[in-house]
């Protein structure tokens, strides 16, 4: 009676441990592609803005068509620019902004077009990112 028993136990034993290699031949054939990943920081620098000039509409004067500046470093391709100008009277305009190299050109005279008369122009902020 006891060696019934210990032959069912070994059975037993055999069979986990067959099914165990069985399991981790499977595993091991299992092949994962290579891949890339990584976490960390960087420090973001900013852009200098410069040579702000507004140009005056020529039917208009009193009204903005266009604002030109430079940015450096330049902004890369596929970089973009942003501005806002905000100011009495309720003006609160956003634009994004042609960008070449250093020179920046806003325009307020099409896609869609918009008065910004200069008296009520108080602040302008630009948006540069790469």
């Amino acid at each position: 009676m006891n060696i019934k028993r210990t032959m069912k136990l070994s059975f037993l034993l055999l069979a986990v441990m067959v099914l165990t290699m069985a399991i981790y031949g499977f595993a091991a054939a299992n092949t994962v592609p290579a891949s890339q990943a990584g976490d960390g920081n960087g420090a973001v620098s900013g852009y200098t803005v410069s040579a702000i000039h507004y140009v005056l509409n020529t039917t208009t004067p009193a009204n903005v068509s266009q604002l030109t500046f430079t940015v450096a470093p330049a902004v890369p391709a596929g970089g973009s620019v942003y501005i806002t100008l905000t100011g009495t009277n309720a003006l609160n305009i956003s634009r994004s902004c042609t960008v070449a190299g250093t020179a920046v050109t806003c325009d307020f005279t099409s896609g869609p077009a918009v008065t910004v008369p200069v008296v009520d122009i108080l602040d302008l902020r630009v948006i540069a990112a790469q």
